[in-house]
């Protein structure tokens, strides 16, 4: 039998459930959107000009998320910060998240003491800890999601609780159908096609985890649309598969990167590329995709197009997410290990902790 296809081998690998928290993101998107929109934020006195999601890891990667798919609606400027410090614009009027699922992110405490000076209109997302101290402290909104996940696992928390929270505050339009439909969208490619249950033959993630293992996996997204997800294959690959990946963006690899795939033809061999694109993509883009394919397949082991139709550009998009998670997961059975634990994390917390 084939290992991915083996479910009692792969319950005993994984014993802190990591497939169970991503088989559950369906649901997790719909709670996270009620969430948000039933959240205690009032609306800023002052019209907000700016918007700063400050938050790193899988709390920075669903902002990221939101900006994409929001990029054609929000009219108010979106910046990601994933660092200590804030862009000196921030002040009264930004809008600024503060996004930790453990509340205790050294960056993100930091640019929440630096937004309170700046006095910015302040939203506090996470389970708990430090930031949701200070924001009872404060008397500044935190929404609070459930605890229990390991961060990564609670993307659905860290993203779609914020389209709840920004229709809340006007600066969007309702979102529930969209989410209605990213979750059903969800659940069938679960049941039918990535799931654990779904036997390889018919099964995308298992199939291409297989292609993966024992490559360097290369994962290109394209602008406005597939970015974010492109990122999160490379974080999730990194964190569940303990498999060290890169990820960039069409057409900014045109101009730079793809000149890179000639030497060392030797370690070329041992890459493999997943190209993630969406029917929004500039048509010239989509003619990028096709012609750069066909330059990379020439130097490595292959390449691989996905790109899923069905539904609006949210249910898109997190499908292409989706089948990420699934192939991290599927990846990380394929290399002998438990996805769950990230020890060096740990160990790096530590030992910051001691400075």
């Amino acid at each position: 039998m084939n290992k991915l296809d083996n479910s009692k081998l792969i319950k005993k690998l994984d014993t802190l459930k990591m497939l169970q928290f991503i088989s559950g993101l369906p649901g997790q998107c719909s709670g996270a959107y009620k969430t948000g929109n039933s959240g205690n934020v009032n609306k800023p006195r002052i019209k907000i000009n700016n918007i700063v999601f400050a938050g790193v890891g899988g709390s920075g990667i669903g902002a990221d998320l939101v900006r994409v798919y929001l990029r054609d609606e929000l009219k108010t400027p979106v910046s990601i910060c994933r660092n200590y410090t804030l862009p000196d614009f921030v002040g009264e009027d930004t809008l600024l998240f503060c996004s930790s699922y453990s509340g205790n992110t050294e960056e993100t405490l930091s640019c929440f003491e630096e937004g309170l000076k700046k006095k910015a209109f302040i939203v506090i997302l996470g389970a708990g800890g430090a930031l949701k101290e200070e924001a009872l402290k404060n008397n500044i909104a935190h929404i609070s999601i459930p605890s229990g996940y390991p961060p990564r696992a609670a993307i659905g928390y860290m993203s779609i609780t914020i389209l709840g929270i920004l229709v809340k505050l006007g600066l969007i339009k309702d979102k529930e159908n969209d989410v209605k439909e990213l979750c059903e969208v969800l659940s069938d490619i679960r049941d039918k096609e990535i799931g654990l249950e779904v036997p390889t033959a018919r099964n995308i993630s298992k199939q291409i985890a297989i292609k993966l293992h024992g490559k360097y996996p290369v994962i290109y997204g394209t602008a406005d649309t597939t970015e974010a997800v492109a990122m999160r294959w490379r974080e999730q690959i990194a964190e569940n598969a303990k498999t060290l990946s890169s990820s960039n963006i069409f057409p900014e690899m045109n101009h730079n990167e793809i000149v890179g795939w000639k030497f060392p033809k030797n370690m070329l061999k041992d890459f493999s590329v997943v190209m993630l694109s969406d029917k929004d993509d500039h048509e010239r883009v989509k003619e990028r995709i096709r012609i750069a394919g066909a330059v990379i397949k020439k130097s490595c082991e292959r390449v691989i197009l996905l790109k899923k139709e069905t539904g609006g550009r949210l249910a898109r998009i997190y499908s292409l997410l989706y089948i990420g998670d699934y192939v991290s997961f599927y990846l990380a059975m394929l290399n002998n290990i438990d996805p769950t634990p990230v020890e060096i994390i740990d160990y790096l917390k530590k030992e910051l902790a001691k400075i």
